[in-house]
C-alpha cells in the first residue's frame, strides 16, 4: 500500500526547474485563473524609509517555497494529524504585478489588477511583497466586496498619515485601510520599541477603531484569547509584516525591530484564526534577501504562507 506520490512521475527536487510558489502551476493569463489559492508577487519597494531590498522578495520567497514542493500529495501535520495542501486542493502563480519604477501610482494600479482578477475567480488571493505599501492596493482591490477586518502582524504601526506629502509610503497602509468604508476594524498586533508612527498616529489608530497589541500583551493572552479579540463573525484580511518576527530567526528585512515573535507564536494564531474566522486574502511583506545571507527569513516567509493556507483549507473542508 503506497500513502504518497513518491512513486508516480518525476521527483522534481527543489533545486530542478522553475521556482514557481511551491513549483505550482504558472498562469500567465489572469483571466484564466481557476485554482483555490493564487499567487500574486508585488516586487515593489519604492515605499521604504530606511534599507531598500524588499523588491527581490517575491523571487526570493518563490526560491524558498520549492523546499516545500516534494510530489507526496499534501504535508502531513502528526501533531494535528491532518495531511494539509492535499491533491484537492488547487494553488497557481500568476507571476508579479508590473512595476514602473519611480511610480507608486502605477505600480500600485498593477498589484490591484492583479488581486482583483485573483477574487473575480473566486481564489484566495495571497500576495508576496515588496515593501508594506503593496497593501494599500491589495485591500483598494476589495472595494464593492464586502465588509473586512483587517489583523496585521507587525513591529510597526504603520498608521501616519501624511509625511512632506507621501501618504502611500510602508508607514501609511493601516491609515490608508482604516479610511475605508468596508474596513470595519483592524488588530495589531506584535507592535514595539521605537516606531515610525507618532503618538498622534497611534490616537488616531484607536479613535478609527484599531486594537493595538504588543508581544509582550499578545503573549500574556495567548492564541485563543488573542483570536475572541477579532469581532466574531469578521471576513479577516491577513498582512504579515516579516519584521513582526524576531530578527534573531528573520533578519532579512529593511527595518528589523528586536523582540519580536517566534514562529510557533504566529504559526498558532493564525490556525486560530483561520479555524474562526473566513480569511479573504493574505500579504506577506518586507522580506529583504540581501540582508540575510542564509535565506532563513525567506523559508520562513514560505513555511507561514504555506501553513496558512493549509490551516485555511482545512478549515474550509471541515
Amino acid at each position: 500500500m503506497s500513502g504518497h506520490d513518491y512513486e508516480t512521475g518525476r521527483l522534481n527536487l527543489p533545486f530542478v526547474g522553475i521556482s514557481t510558489f511551491g513549483k505550482r502551476p504558472y498562469v500567465a493569463d489572469w483571466g484564466a485563473i481557476d485554482a483555490d489559492i493564487a499567487i500574486l508577487g508585488a516586487p515593489f519597494d519604492g515605499g521604504t524609509q530606511f534599507r531598500p531590498g524588499a523588491r527581490f522578495g517575491p523571487r526570493s520567497v518563490r526560491e524558498a517555497s520549492t523546499l516545500f514542493s516534494f510530489g507526496h500529495g499534501g504535508a502531513y501535520d502528526h501533531e494535528d494529524d491532518v495531511t494539509y495542501l492535499g491533491g484537492d486542493v488547487t494553488i497557481v502563480d500568476i507571476g508579479d504585478a508590473d512595476i514602473v519604477h519611480t511610480d507608486t501610482a502605477q505600480s500600485h494600479a498593477n498589484i490591484a489588477e492583479g488581486v482583483r482578477a485573483i477574487l473575480d475567480a473566486g481564489a484566495l488571493p495571497v500576495i508576496i511583497g515588496g515593501d508594506h505599501s503593496i497593501n494599500i492596493p491589495c485591500i483598494d482591490a476589495f472595494e464593492g466586496r464586502g465588509d473586512i477586518h483587517i489583523l496585521q502582524i507587525d513591529a510597526h504601526l504603520d498608521f501616519v498619515d501624511e509625511r512632506h506629502g507621501v501618504r502611500n509610503g510602508h508607514g501609511n497602509p493601516m491609515r490608508r485601510a482604516a479610511e475605508k468604508p468596508y474596513v470595519t476594524g483592524l488588530t495589531q498586533v506584535g507592535i514595539r520599541n521605537v516606531s515610525s508612527t507618532a503618538k498622534d498616529g497611534y490616537d488616531a489608530a484607536r479613535a478609527m477603531g484599531s486594537d493595538i497589541l504588543s508581544v509582550r500583551q499578545a503573549r500574556d493572552l495567548g492564541p485563543e484569547a488573542l483570536t475572541k479579540r477579532i469581532p466574531k463573525g469578521a471576513r479577516v484580511y491577513v498582512t504579515i509584516d516579516i519584521d513582526g518576527f524576531c530578527p534573531s530567526i528573520a533578519p532579512g528585512t529593511g527595518t528589523p525591530s528586536h523582540g519580536g515573535f517566534l514562529y510557533y507564536e504566529i504559526l498558532e494564531l493564525l490556525q486560530k484564526v483561520a479555524q474562526a474566522h473566513e480569511i479573504v486574502g493574505i500579504d506577506l511583506v518586507e522580506v529583504a534577501p540581501a540582508y540575510d545571507p542564509t535565506d532563513a527569513t525567506s523559508i520562513l516567509a514560505a513555511q507561514v504562507l504555506l501553513n496558512f493556507v493549509g490551516f485555511i483549507m482545512h478549515a474550509r473542508q471541515g
